[in-house]
């Protein structure tokens, strides 16, 4: 809702009315409307340093891992070849453009592994997730071939898998 707009201008500001209740910030306070500035949307005097405002907040493990799951099911069987019950990702999608695509794919993947030795994953199990990101990137590079060994081989769903049966012998 546009209110106390300024008719002095062709541009219009926004102030939130009482009708449309308070703002409330990502961890459930309300946030003041001092604290938002005055400018547009309320964020000219928006102090990043001092704020609150985490993109990917604290996070339990369990969610942490949901997320890596989530990323690897988008990376390694998102879809369904229709007729068929071959499944495949984004992966074996960016992986059709030439070295560039399988570069993204492998960053990607080895951004999960990352992930995993954050989550305090031994090194004997990331060097197995190494392995598998290695194996699926150097295959990738073969054109068509290579592309078709990623839909098969999954190396992201492998380890998740790998992680997930490390994360269950753990004590809680």
């Amino acid at each position: 809702m546009i209110s106390n707009a300024s008719h002095s201008g062709t541009a219009r500001q926004y102030r939130p009315t009482p009708k449309d209740g308070p703002v409330i910030d990502q961890d459930g306070r309300i946030v003041e409307p001092q604290a938002t500035g005055g400018g547009p949307f309320g964020f000219e005097t928006f102090e990043f340093r001092t704020s609150s405002a985490k993109p990917f907040g604290e996070l339990t493990r369990e969610q942490r891992i949901a997320r890596l799951e989530v990323i690897a099911k988008l990376l390694d069987v998102a879809f369904v070849v229709p007729g068929t019950k071959i499944r495949y990702g984004i992966d074996g999608l960016i992986g059709l453009i030439p070295i560039v695509g399988d570069i993204v794919t492998t960053a990607i993947s080895l951004w999960l592994v990352r992930e995993a030795r954050a989550l305090g994953a031994p090194w004997h199990l990331t060097a197995r997730m190494l392995g598998n990101v290695a194996v699926d990137g150097v295959v990738g590079l073969v054109p068509l071939a290579g592309d078709a060994f990623d839909v098969m081989f999954r190396a992201n769903m492998r380890n998740i898998r790998l992680l997930r049966r490390w994360m269950e012998k753990q004590p809680r």
